[in-house]
């Protein structure tokens, strides 16, 4: 019959002795953490973009265009076997609006659509018509999508905040952080031709440093986590860069990166490429390592007595679920992200691995593998660190007191006093 069963280790310190133990648990995730911030604010300072090398702004208007926003009021078949819908215009008129034809099985009555309103010589349309005369002409561009994308917002902030609360909120103000760098450092110095690896990494540090200090606080237990994500960085990033020169990746495989080269010509798209790859796995990479440093941590709140190998074996049980489950969301994440490319390549007359060898699905193929490596790499680093510093930090009790979760009334070891029992029995049921 199973049992739980338990090698404790020896007595840990008390008093002075386990501040001390703590303090140096701090003092080693400084010496760690300290220089490669300072690293990073010397790497943000190299290669920060000129504001007078930036690339010129894309003109999106032609000459005599304007737009405006209207309500279809009906969608009919002209003469011509073109589609036009007829619009109200915000100062109460209507008119008649050109709609390409792909775009008529989803227009409906009552959409708001944004118009382009050009004033073009009415000999345009009619050859016979006063060549000195104008005609307006209205030509359906998209359809208006910010109020249900705001509402959508809005629930998500609302629900992030009545779930996690002051810790929802916290990761919020992460994220805005977190896109700041992207849009103020990270796209205008890939825009002038700056090293692809450094940009990925300085941006990825900066990044995680505020993401998870905000919103999980500055604790032994966070930096742990932060510190297993550097590692997982670094490889992600190496990884990167030694695939898209390996496998020949050049970033030219969609239009997008031939109209950014027509605008922008110190753009390298390789260099575009390998930082994507960074940071597409940048979140779930942060998922992984703060979940198995807290995995750790509620293991030694149960039974402060565990060795450093039980708590690294048990870690790493729930680690390899971990790993399991999110490999497969990576991969289908970016199934459904290219589900159109995935649709068209299952029409191809190629064999399988032509198809997976062809330019953008092998870029797709390569971001999924580089970015599960890293994830993979980042586990067990997380777990054997966490189980080292977790045992100095919670020496004799909750001596870290930015880990203590639950105040004044917790017991030894950071455990609310109503979960110890179950905490335990489940810690006796993995052992058993």
């Amino acid at each position: 019959m199973p049992h739980a069963h338990a090698h404790a280790g020896p007595p840990p310190p008390t008093g002075p002795a386990a501040r001390a133990t703590a303090t140096r648990a701090r003092a080693l995730l400084a010496a760690v953490l300290v220089p490669v911030a300072l690293l990073t604010a010397v790497g943000a300072w190299w290669l920060w973009p000129s504001a007078d090398a930036r690339p010129p702004v894309i003109e999106t208007d032609g000459p005599g265009v304007t737009y405006v926003r209207a309500d279809v009021v009906a969608v009919d078949a002209t003469d011509d076997g073109m589609e036009q819908a007829t619009v109200l215009l915000p100062d109460g008129t209507q008119a008649p609006a050109h709609v390409p034809p792909e775009y008529v099985p989803e227009l409906s009555t009552g959409d708001t659509v944004r118009l382009a309103r050009m004033e073009l010589p009415a000999t345009a349309l009619d050859p016979l018509a006063d060549p000195e005369a104008t005609t307006t002409t209205y030509v359906f561009v998209d359809f208006v999508r910010g109020p249900p994308m705001v509402l959508l917002a809005v629930v998500f902030v609302v629900l992030v905040v009545l779930v996690a609360r002051w810790r929802g909120l916290a990761a919020l103000v992460g994220m805005g952080v977190g896109l700041g760098v992207v849009v103020v450092f990270t796209l205008p110095a890939l825009l002038q031709g700056r090293p692809a690896v450094p940009v990925a990494l300085v941006t990825s540090v900066a990044i995680m440093f505020a993401v998870l200090y905000l919103a999980h606080g500055v604790s032994v237990r966070t930096s742990t986590a932060l510190a297993g994500t550097l590692v997982g960085l670094v490889a992600t990033a190496g990884i990167a860069a030694w695939a898209g020169g390996a496998a020949h990746l050049t970033g030219l495989s969609g239009e997008d990166a031939l109209d950014l080269m027509s605008v922008a010509p110190e753009v390298r798209l390789r260099a575009v490429l390998v930082c994507g790859i960074v940071l597409a796995g940048l979140g779930v990479l942060n998922d992984v390592t703060i979940t198995q440093a807290s995995a750790v941590w509620e293991l030694h709140a149960a039974r402060p007595g565990s060795t450093w190998r039980q708590l690294f074996g048990q870690g790493m049980r729930i680690g390899r679920d971990h790993i399991a489950s999110t490999v497969y969301t990576i991969v289908f994440a970016y199934v459904g992200a290219a589900l159109p490319l995935v649709l068209l390549v299952s029409l191809s007359d190629r064999d399988l691995l032509g198809v997976l060898g062809s330019g953008e699905v092998a870029e797709e193929v390569v971001r999924t593998l580089v970015g599960s490596i890293g994830l993979v790499l980042a586990i067990p680093v997380t777990t054997a660190l966490a189980a080292s510093l977790v045992r100095l930090s919670r020496a004799g009790g909750a001596v870290d007191g930015a880990d203590d979760e639950h105040g004044p009334d917790a017991v030894p070891g950071g455990a609310d006093p109503q979960d110890v029992g179950p905490r335990a029995v489940r810690s006796a049921s993995i052992d058993a």
